[in-house]
């Protein structure tokens, strides 16, 4: 089986899957579980090992006797390394980590390719992979990631922007007479109280810089592109957009998945 862990700034997602049979499956064949984690900067490998040890524990999977892998996209170089030394402690493989010199088979057109985020490379596998192209992936973390996939599987490029709980907090702990925000789509546009006009300038405000930026990326591309949307909160936003086609919940995880076979 293989482990596959996308640790971003905020949370950390974790898939179990079947370690094979990644370029043949749609995004969630092979996925045996998954979990969504706070990720802790500070944890130190036996505790990373501790933390994954029960995590299988509870769906009887024996963390050094059933694993045959480990794939690992993080932008928190911290707990990246703590648990590339887990790995090289616990097991007797090397973890595959998304890093410059990783085989990912997607060609990378930034001016420098080594400041392309892991979890950027790993989207932009998995959505050419179950999509082709051209491609946009919309990743609701932190930040707000939109990476462009050209038709022949080349990352182009794209957009970052501020995330929508980052936006939130921001604007909610700058303004000492606004309190905490629920993050749900209110009954109008035109909110009737603070909380309503809040979450309608939040989330119909996103739902605007996605369709806009969607629009101006397919200018650039001199025609339309598939939009995938993944992370925490794309659920919440997609049903309100109009550029965005399909929602996939575990995209990284995908990405992950191939990456790892393709640097067996």
């Amino acid at each position: 089986m293989l482990l596959a862990l996308d640790i971003g700034n905020t949370q950390t997602v974790v898939g179990l899957y079947e370690a094979d049979r990644a370029e043949e499956c749609r995004a969630a064949d092979g996925l045996i579980e998954h979990w969504r984690l706070s990720t802790v900067h500070e944890r130190t490998p036996d505790e990373v090992a501790v933390l994954l040890r029960s995590l299988l524990d509870s769906i009887d999977v024996a963390m050094e006797d059933d694993l045959t892998g480990v794939a690992v996209c993080s932008g928190v170089p911290q707990i990246r390394e703590s648990v590339r030394m887990m790995v090289h402690r616990y097991f007797d493989f090397d973890p595959v980590v998304i890093e410059p010199g990783t085989r990912s088979g997607i060609p990378i057109l930034y001016d420098n390719p080594r400041e392309v985020g892991a979890d950027r490379i790993a989207n932009a596998v998995a959505a050419h992979h179950l999509y082709g192209g051209p491609a946009v992936v919309v990743d609701f973390g932190t930040t707000n990631n939109f990476d462009v996939i050209s038709e022949a599987g080349e990352f182009m490029g794209g957009a970052i922007g501020p995330g929508i709980e980052v936006s939130l907090e921001a604007m909610v702990g700058r303004a000492a007479a606004l309190g905490p925000v629920a993050l749900t789509e209110p009954r109008n546009v035109i909110g009737k109280t603070t909380m309503e006009s809040i979450q309608s300038g939040v989330i119909y405000g996103f739902v605007a810089q996605i369709d806009g930026m969607v629009t101006r990326f397919a200018k650039e591309l001199a025609g339309e592109a598939v939009v995938i949307a993944t992370g925490g909160l794309a659920h919440l936003i997609a049903p309100l957009s109009d550029t965005i086609q399909y929602v996939e919940p575990y995209l990284t995880l995908h990405g992950l998945w191939l990456v790892h076979g393709r640097n067996q």
